[in-house]
């Protein structure tokens, strides 16, 4: 368990300066859009109250008094386009940390695979610290929107701003609303979902790695046939037909027994590769 952790230590410090600089885009992202659409329509407000008194008219053009949510529907790009960055980063990283140990410098991975530990270990500290990261962004976002609300706060004047809940902030965006399902069981297929997809690459990485240019093949024909044990009872049973076999709960059931099972067979499998197939 020890040398598990320290290999976790390692993943995350490794990526700590990506992590950083993403989150640092992230945040900087945000509260310039959050900062320029509210004090724009502030400006806006104040251009039209010198030629108007009657401060109902503004309902005309947007909300008599300015919400945290407005503000948030307002920015949606400035969470949108730091959102698509992060994904494709961790996306591509998928890849990298793998095939890091073996092109980088000195040929990393001797090293990892001659430690004198299981190497299951090395293969379940790649998988953890991937899903720390997935998790230290979403922690990093929850922990932004109360500060971004302080900040719409002191920038809105009490007179032209009611209360607002982040809830309902997370609500009117688009993409936070996928990035921060409202219902745990959301939480656990979306999140959940992508683990078992990461898994599946990882195990399509360990075929190529343990067979070379006939590995390119069966990581190939190993995904797509992931992607057709979980999508089958989808796309065969009929789920959104009257006289389907099978009742839509029950489709989903097995869905999601599939899902499992394509978790499990992935992780079996690359220990298995991982232990018999790679050689150093």
């Amino acid at each position: 368990m020890n040398r598990y952790l320290k290999l976790v230590h390692m993943e995350v410090h490794r990526f700590r300066w990506v992590l950083a600089i993403l989150m640092a885009i992230v945040a900087i992202t945000q509260f310039a859009s959050l900062i320029w659409a509210t004090t724009k329509e502030l400006s806006f407000r104040e251009k039209l109250l010198l030629e108007t008194v009657d401060k109902s008219l503004l309902g005309g053009f947007s909300p008599q008094y300015l919400s945290f949510e407005w503000a948030i529907f307002s920015s949606q790009m400035g969470y949108i386009l730091p959102m698509f960055l992060c994904i494709g980063v961790l996306a591509l990283y998928v890849f990298v940390i793998w095939y890091r140990d073996w092109f980088g410098r000195s040929t990393f991975v001797y090293r990892l695979l001659m430690l004198p530990t299981a190497r299951r270990n090395l293969y379940l500290a790649k998988i953890s610290a991937f899903l720390l990261f997935v998790l230290a962004f979403i922690s990093f976002q929850l922990l932004l929107l109360p500060i971004q609300h302080i900040v719409f706060n002191l920038i809105v004047p009490a007179d032209q701003r009611i209360d607002s809940h982040i809830v309902e902030a997370i609500i009117s965006n688009q993409a936070l609303v996928w990035l921060i399902p409202q219902q745990f069981e959301q939480f656990v297929y979306l999140y959940g979902f992508g683990a078992i997809v990461v898994v599946a690459v990882f195990t399509a990485i360990l075929l190529e790695r343990s067979y070379r240019r006939l590995g390119i093949l069966y990581g190939v024909l190993y995904l797509a046939g992931c992607v057709f044990v979980v999508a089958a009872p989808f796309l065969f049973l009929y789920m959104d037909q009257y006289y389907s076999y099978l009742y839509p709960y029950e489709i989903f059931a097995l869905g999601l027994t599939l899902c499992i099972l394509v978790l499990g067979i992935s992780v079996w499998l690359g220990m298995r590769l991982m232990a018999k197939k790679i050689t150093v």
